[in-house]
C-alpha cells in the first residue's frame, strides 16, 4: 500500500544499483523482514518499480524495512534520507530494533534519542507521540532478549570516526561524566518522580552529550565504558517514562539500553535492564513474560553479578511469580533474594546502580507479592518492616509503601490505620510527579469504596481527588 507519490525516486534507484539488488530481490527481502515483525506483506518487482520510477511511498514501516534490507546487503546503516524516503513522523519501529552489529546499534539508539527529544520540544511536549501511543507489546521483548542471551557481549567496539569527527578522541573522563549524570538523575527521579523537569533532562543529555561521543573515536576499553554509561542513562530514561505512564517510550528505551549494555560487555547491567523490563511486564499484567525476563537476568548472571545484584533479580522474579498467582515459586524466589542479600558485604564490588537496594526494598516488594497473592497478614508484616527503615531521598518509594500499607490495613479491618496511612500517601503523591504513584492512590480509593459512608473515608477521598487533579 502507498500513501503518496512524489515523482521518480532517483536515490532509491541509485542505491539499488549500488547494492546490486534487483526489484524482485528487494521485494522479497522486504516481505521477509515484515514477516519477522508479524506483518503480512506481498510486494513484488512491480511494487518496487513504482517506488523507483513513480516515487510511490509505501506505508510505514515499509520505508524502514527497505532501508534495513539495503543496509544488510551493503553492510552499513542506510538512513531514510539516502533512499529518498525520509519521514518527519516517528515510525512504529522506532527503538524496537536490536541490531546485531555495533554501528547499527549506535544508529538505532541515537535515532530514538533524537526523535524523543524533538517530541518533547514540540507543541505539548513531554508526552510520547500520539502516533505511537498504545503500541506497547510485551512480545517486542522476545528478539532482544534472545539475542542478548545468545551473545551478551560484543567483540571489539573500538571506533575511528569519519573525518569531520576525527579531531576528538573520547577518553575515560567522558564516560565518567555520563555516569555521574546518570547517578544524579537517579537521585532526582527517586525524590521527585519521573515526570519532574530535572528528570526529563536525561533524554537531552543522551542526545546532546552522549550521541556525539558515540560517533567520535575511542579505543575498545574506552568504548565499553562509554557504552556502559549510555546504557545506564538509556535504562533510566525508560524507567522515567514507565513512571510517567509512557509505556511505549519506556519499552523502546529499555530495548536500546539492553543493546548498549551488550556493546559494553556489561552482563550485570544487561540483567538490570531485563529486571526493569520484567517489572514493567508485571505492571502491565503480563506475568508469565515477566517471569521469563527475570529468569533471563538470573541465568546469565550466575557467577558474574554480586550477591546484592542477584538478590534484586530474585526479588523481581518473586514479583512476577506473585502476579502470576504462583505462591510456591514466589516463596522460593523471595527466600533466594533474602539469602543472597544476607551474603552481601560492604566491600563487595557492587555496581553504583544497585546502591538503592537494601532490606527495606526487599520488604516492600515482599509486601506487594503477598498483596497480589491475597495474604494480608504478610502484607502488614512486611510493609511495617519496610516503613520502619529510613527512606531519605526515596520519596516515591515511601509513598508507594504507604499506599500498600493502607490497603493491607483496610483489608484487615483497621480503618483508622488505613486512613492514616492513606493520608500520608496522598500527601506524598501531591509532592512528586509520578503517574505510577497516582495509580496506586486510585487503587487505594477503589478498595476503600465499601467504607464510602464513613466520614474519614469521604474526607480522604475528597482530599485525594483534589491532589490527583492538581498533579495530573
Amino acid at each position: 500500500m502507498t500513501v503518496s507519490s512524489r515523482g521518480p525516486n532517483d536515490r532509491l534507484g541509485a542505491l539499488l544499483s549500488l547494492a546490486q539488488i534487483s526489484n524482485a530481490g528487494l521485494a522479497r527481502r522486504v516481505n521477509d523482514l515484515g514477516a519477522q515483525r508479524g506483518l503480512t506483506l506481498r510486494y513484488d518487482k512491480t511494487s518496487v518499480a513504482r517506488w523507483v520510477t513513480k516515487g510511490m511511498v509505501p506505508q510505514r514501516p515499509v520505508p524502514h524495512l527497505i532501508a534495513t534490507a539495503l543496509g544488510n546487503k551493503l553492510g552499513r546503516p542506510v538512513p531514510l534520507e539516502e533512499i529518498g524516503l525520509a519521514d518527519s513522523h516517528p515510525t512504529p519501529e522506532l527503538g524496537l530494533e536490536f541490531p546485531r552489529e555495533v554501528p547499527e546499534a549506535v544508529r538505532s539508539a541515537t535515532e530514538l534519542w533524537r526523535v524523543d527529544l524533538d517530541l518533547r520540544r514540540g507543541p505539548g511536549g513531554g508526552r510520547w507521540s500520539d502516533s505511537l501511543a498504545g503500541t506497547f507489546s510485551v512480545s517486542a521483548y522476545a528478539t532482544p532478549v534472545s539475542r542478548w542471551l545468545i551473545t551478551p557481549a560484543d567483540g571489539s567496539v573500538a571506533r575511528e570516526a569519519v573525518p569531520d569527527l576525527a579531531g576528538y578522541r573520547v577518553g575515560h573522563s567522558d564516560a565518567a561524566k555520563l555516569r555521574e549524570a546518570a547517578q544524579e538523575a537517579r537521585r532526582w527521579d527517586s525524590k521527585y518522580g519521573g515526570g519532574d523537569w530535572r528528570s526529563s533532562m536525561v533524554p537531552e543529555c543522551l542526545r546532546v552529550e552522549a550521541a556525539p561521543l558515540l560517533l567520535a573515536s575511542y579505543s575498545d576499553a574506552v568504548g565499553r565504558a562509554l557504552f556502559g554509561a549510555t546504557a545506564e542513562l538509556t535504562r533510566l530514561a525508560g524507567w522515567m517514562a514507565f513512571d510517567t505512564g509512557q509505556h511505549e517510550a519506556a519499552q523502546r528505551y529499555y530495548i536500546q539500553a539492553l543493546r548498549l549494555a551488550r556493546a559494553a560487555g556489561d552482563v550485570p547491567l544487561g540483567g538490570y535492564v531485563l529486571a526493569s523490563m520484567s517489572l514493567q511486564a508485571s505492571y502491565r499484567s503480563f506475568p508469565e513474560e515477566a517471569v521469563d525476563l527475570a529468569q533471563a537476568a538470573l541465568e546469565r548472571n550466575r557467577g558474574l553479578a554480586t550477591a546484592r545484584t542477584m538478590s534484586f533479580f530474585h526479588l523481581v522474579e518473586a514479583r512476577a511469580q506473585a502476579k502470576a498467582g504462583n505462591a510456591a515459586a514466589c516463596g522460593t524466589a523471595l527466600a533466594a533474594a533474602e539469602a543472597a542479600l544476607d551474603r552481601a558485604r560492604p566491600g563487595d564490588a557492587d555496581p553504583s546502580w544497585i546502591d538503592f537496594y537494601a532490606y527495606d526494598r526487599l520488604a516492600a516488594d515482599a509486601a506487594e507479592c503477598f498483596r497480589d497473592l491475597g495474604v494480608p497478614s504478610k502484607v502488614r508484616q512486611f510493609t511495617r518492616e519496610a516503613l520502619a527503615r529510613p527512606t531519605e531521598g526515596f520519596v516515591r518509594s515511601h509513598g508507594l509503601r504507604l499506599v500498600v500499607s493502607a490497603m493491607a490495613e483496610a483489608e484487615a479491618g483497621d480503618l483508622d490505620a488505613a486512613v492514616a496511612a492513606g493520608e500520608r500517601a496522598v500527601e506524598v503523591a501531591g509532592r512528586i510527579s509520578s503517574h505510577r504513584s497516582r495509580e496506586y492512590v486510585v487503587e487505594l480509593l477503589r478498595r476503600l469504596e465499601p467504607y464510602s459512608d464513613e466520614r474519614r473515608v469521604k474526607e480522604l477521598t475528597e482530599r485525594a481527588r483534589l491532589v490527583l487533579a492538581g498533579s495530573a
